[in-house]
């Protein structure tokens, strides 16, 4: 797993890198910026069109700036919990297809990446629900032990006031994340490639 860098160490390696960086290495990085800006202005809707604002910029600074939108859009591909944030990461594919003139490949990976989180949704919710068949069985053994009558039906019973669900619940999720985000990754990193971002 990637190591994780503190803000003040990711501002100390660019305040180094700045030191040694010539004019058009801090050029680069600006348009990359530029670029994650542009990205962000797409995904917020205040522009409906990804290329018009690429095509502001011109020869090398466009391309890197395309590749700064792209890594920002890449960024906002992730495990979607609500329809916000499912529009955002289809917005964001729609986005990198575009930036990608419609290229076969990357939309094709793109069109992956939406079923894998859609795919996604409809495990997690299953699996949720089989947590809860699960700790809903073990309140109706442990009631029948103690001799209770339960009032009512089993639907009655609420698994999730169990005082183990909610560990065993993070515990099963952060399983199954672990699995998608690997998966969501390995994309990630062929999008990358494709557009020769490192």
């Amino acid at each position: 797993m990637a190591e994780i860098k503190s803000t003040l160490e990711l501002v100390l390696e660019r305040a180094a890198r700045m030191g040694k960086a010539s004019q058009k290495d801090m050029e680069s990085e600006e348009a990359e910026k530029k670029g994650m800006r542009f990205a962000a202005e797409f995904l917020d809707k205040k522009s409906d069109d990804i290329t018009a604002l690429l095509d502001t910029e011109q020869g090398e600074i466009q391309m890197k700036c395309r590749s700064g939108m792209v890594t920002g859009l890449i960024r906002n591909i992730y495990l979607a919990r609500d329809e916000i944030q499912r529009e955002r990461i289809k917005r964001a594919l729609q986005g990198i297809t575009d930036l990608s003139g419609q290229g076969g490949d990357i939309a094709a990976i793109c069109g992956e990446l939406e079923n894998i989180i859609g795919q996604y949704e409809q495990h997690r919710q299953q699996v949720r629900e089989q947590v809860e068949n699960q700790f809903r069985m073990q309140v109706e053994q442990l009631l029948a032990q103690q001799g209770a009558q339960s009032q009512g039906n089993s639907a009655d019973i609420d698994p999730t006031m169990h005082p183990k669900f909610a560990e065993e619940w993070t515990r099963v999720e952060g399983d199954l994340n672990s699995q998608y985000n690997t998966v969501l990754e390995q994309h990630k990193s062929q999008l990358k490639l494709r557009f020769g971002i490192k």
